[in-house]
């Protein structure tokens, strides 16, 4: 049910229909939600002298508190639209707000965490957390307090003083979690984040991250190009077509929460969601493939 306070338009609506079947009850907060509608997202190749439609009419809503997991070929656009939402990129057209404002620029409710570690390797842990904070002016003796209770909600108390190439992968990827948590935003998009741990550690990370948002009630926009992580991490998984991106459909995980106390692969749902996602996935790859080669 959208209120009409909401601003969403009938063609919205009708465009984005999946995502309102995906959910039993649907409410648009504009003061809080983000909005894609008939997003649009260019690159102008200058080499080649040719414009790339990244996005085309792309529209989705993202509930305040919602963890939505986006899948596609390589090329959809989905970085893309994550670096929209974190105001990297500008819109092209079209419509993307959050809490009811244009996004026009980056700021501290949204920020990104990148598959690759990005942290600065002459700095301990404590100090590569603290970065997030030193850069928006707000280092003090109350967020230095923060920034222990995330190291310590990331598992790394005992590593403050760390150099990154004392630490193991994950733990890493802890610390770039950390720094982005440490700055408190409402907003939380992340490109891959475990895509470059092995496989026990990555399903160890998938754990201790939804542990992590059980306390602090991010809104969560994740990439991955993994099905089954998908389905481990998403409130509603997000299908997109091959480039120019848009949604294909979007799949409501019921699989019950905390989904890490769970041996998700024997739940009679999980099966059935990965051969569908596979399958929407496969024909998508297919047009990606034939793209490419002409």
């Amino acid at each position: 049910m959208i209120p009409e306070h909401g601003h969403v338009s009938p063609e919205f609506q009708e465009q984005n229909k999946f995502a309102f079947k995906s959910l039993k009850l649907i409410t648009f907060n504009p003061m809080k939600d983000i909005l894609a509608e008939n997003l649009t997202i260019e690159y102008e190749l200058l080499r080649e002298k040719e414009t790339l439609t990244a996005l085309w009419n792309f529209d989705l809503l993202i509930q305040s508190g919602e963890f939505v997991v986006i899948v596609g070929p390589s090329g959809c656009g989905k970085t893309t639209f994550i670096n929209s939402v974190v105001g990297l990129v500008k819109p092209t057209s079209g419509k993307l707000l959050c809490g009811g404002e244009p996004i026009l620029g980056t700021g501290p409710g949204r920020v990104m965490v990148f598959q690759e570690y990005a942290l600065m390797p002459w700095r301990s842990v404590q100090k590569n957390v603290e970065f997030g904070l030193e850069l928006q002016g707000l280092l003090n003796s109350n967020t230095r307090k923060n920034i222990s209770k995330y190291i310590d909600l990331v598992g790394l108390n005992g590593f403050v003083e760390s150099l990154p190439h004392e630490l193991s992968g994950g733990m890493q990827q802890r610390v770039g979690l950390a720094r982005a948590l440490a700055t408190e935003p409402e907003v939380l998009t992340l490109d891959e984040p475990f895509g470059a741990l092995d496989a026990m550690t990555r399903e160890v990370m998938q754990a201790e991250f939804e542990k992590i948002l059980e306390r602090t009630k991010q809104t969560v926009i994740f990439i991955t190009h993994s099905i089954d992580e998908a389905i481990a991490m998403g409130d509603r998984i997000v299908v997109m077509t091959a480039g120019p991106g848009r949604i294909k459909t979007i799949i409501n995980n019921e699989i019950p929460r905390p989904r890490y106390e769970l041996e998700i692969r024997k739940h009679p749902l999980y099966h059935p969601m990965r051969e569908q996602i596979w399958d929407l996935l496969k024909s998508e790859q297919e047009i990606q493939m034939q793209q490419e080669v002409t």
